[in-house]
């Protein structure tokens, strides 16, 4: 049972929703975002310029070693961040704690005490700079003496307001007003039709971004299947298609490919991937369909069948109003309210955070006026979103320190060819978050779209966005919308598999796809 309410009220997500965007706009009143805005927009200018801003705090500058000869935080430092990955892989599977663990409340403080234990390194222990990246990118020296409030506020800022809030702001939004449209019917399940499903969701993917195409398909899938007993695969392949590799064509698909639009590369890029996106969607959907018709669907009873062959009803659209105009909003968003770039057509740049208030004004939109019945039908609450939010916010903090040593050691690793960026950036993008990896191994690849990409930066990026973006279906955290479809399948009562049983799945279905893709392609 987890911590959250089986109903799905608006009263209170509406006050908090406009407790949140009232607060912002009192702040935009005081100046504040204003003000952050224009700090990124001077530090973009001085970095244009060859500057580099160095923040001093504490007790008066350190006077540690050259920035530049940093070698990060210990290798050691690490280790809370594989706790909170070992955490989520062994303590479902442990049977005096798998309870106690499903508790969002519990996640929440496993999370946040070994969030606590980096943040208490960077206060008492670290002695170097830190790169701060909110609002604007600077340098944050540590203190002579005493705790260092700076690096540790530092690493937070990065944490939370430049990586997580944006993070889950835009998983929220998706997931909330697609959470009011519904798709109602129940289709027989057969391995056709459950692939033209898994097929329009990883088309959906790359449009409408792989949370939101999750989001608007799983309850439906999952209704469709509901007279199947053996239903968890579907959900995997799921997963592996709509949550992840569906993503590939545009940058609003996946939060790495927007990262990188933000990085300069132009928007239609990505559209230069559709071989090996058709190829390695196409592998995944034979396979799927293959497995299904000759060896899962087989094992189902024939009274299951027939109650599926039987129980059968059209589809049919609901709360496509107000809903797919405020899925339109939050694409427009993403893609124009970027404080670091000008709006289209005029000088002037978004102020900080902006963005998130938008979506949070969509998100009380879609809740004020959408169907409260259609979300009761869907039987939609926010245990999902609490789940990740719970357990990111800990993923985030705790992942500063491998980022660093990322950063700082990248270039030592001998990673030069495009093979070797695919796989270590789609590696680390299995249990990091794919977002901010992307970005370590895009600015580690030297890549500056500004003039244009070259045919080796082309390459590298190529390989660098597919390994991002496809690898992040290899375990349950590589990607956002893996947990949250997780989440709401056992919420329908599906028994998913445990963080090991999916790796079996990703590793005999996806790995031999990725190789193989790898060598065609990359």
């Amino acid at each position: 049972m987890h911590d959250a309410p089986t109903a799905t009220p608006t009263t209170l997500p509406l006050r908090m929703i406009t407790a949140a965007v009232s607060a912002y706009l009192l702040a935009a009143v005081m100046g504040w975002p204003q003000h952050g805005r224009d700090l990124l927009v001077q530090a973009q200018a001085d970095h244009a310029g060859g500057h580099q801003d160095v923040v001093s705090h504490g007790h008066g500058q350190a006077p540690g070693p050259d920035h530049a000869a940093a070698e990060g935080p210990p290798v050691a430092m690490v280790l809370p961040f594989a706790v909170l990955l070992g955490a989520i892989a062994v303590l479902p599977l442990t049977s005096r704690l798998s309870h106690w663990w499903e508790h969002n409340s519990s996640k929440f403080a496993v999370a946040s005490c070994l969030a606590a234990v980096t943040l208490a390194y960077y206060l008492f222990f670290h002695h170097e700079p830190v790169d701060l990246h909110f609002p604007a990118h600077a340098v944050v020296s540590p203190a002579a003496a005493g705790p260092s409030w700076g690096t540790a506020a530092a690493v937070v800022a990065n944490a939370l307001l430049a990586e997580f809030v944006p993070f889950i702001t835009l998983l929220f939004a998706l997931y909330v007003i697609t959470g009011g449209v519904r798709i109602e019917g129940d289709l027989e399940a057969t391995p056709t039709v459950n692939t033209v499903f898994l097929a329009v969701g990883t088309g959906l993917a790359s449009f409408i971004g792989t949370t939101g195409a999750a989001m608007l398909l799983v309850r439906p899938l999952l209704e469709t299947n509901r007279e199947r007993r053996h239903v968890a695969h579907t959900l995997v392949f799921f997963i592996f298609t709509v949550c992840n590799c569906g993503g590939l064509l545009l940058p609003i698909g996946d939060p790495p490919l927007f990262l990188g639009y933000l990085q300069g590369v132009d928007f239609l890029w990505t559209m230069s991937l559709w071989r090996p996106w058709i190829f390695t969607n196409g592998a995944i959907l034979a396979i799927y369909w293959l497995a299904d018709t000759f060896v899962v669907h087989p094992r189902e009873t024939r009274g299951d069948l027939l109650r599926d062959r039987m129980l059968t009803r059209r589809l049919r659209f609901d709360g496509l109003w107000p809903n797919v105009p405020l899925i339109a909003g939050v694409i427009a968003a993403v893609a124009l309210l970027d404080p670091s770039k000008s709006l289209p057509g005029t000088s002037w740049h978004p102020w900080i955070f902006l963005r998130e208030a938008v979506l949070l004004a969509l998100v009380g939109l879609s809740l004020l006026l959408g169907s409260g019945e259609v979300r009761r039908k869907n039987a939609f609450t926010y245990t999902a979103i609490l789940e990740v939010a719970a357990l990111f916010v800990g993923i985030f903090i705790c992942m500063q320190p491998a980022l660093a040593l990322l950063g700082i050691h990248g270039d030592r690793l001998g990673i030069a060819s495009p093979q070797a960026f695919f796989w270590a950036t789609g590696g680390l993008s299995s249990v990091l978050d794919n977002a901010p990896t992307y970005l370590v191994f895009f600015e580690a690849a030297g890549i500056d779209p500004s003039d244009g990409l070259t045919a080796t930066e082309s390459g590298l990026l190529a390989a660098i966005s597919l390994g991002a973006v496809f690898l992040g279906a290899m375990t349950y955290i590589g990607n956002g919308p893996n947990f949250m479809v997780k989440a709401i399948a056992e919420q329908s009562g599906v028994r998913m598999p445990s963080f090991f049983g999916y790796l079996v799945y990703s590793m005999g279905v996806l790995l031999p796809v990725f190789v193989l893709m790898a060598w065609l392609f990359v």
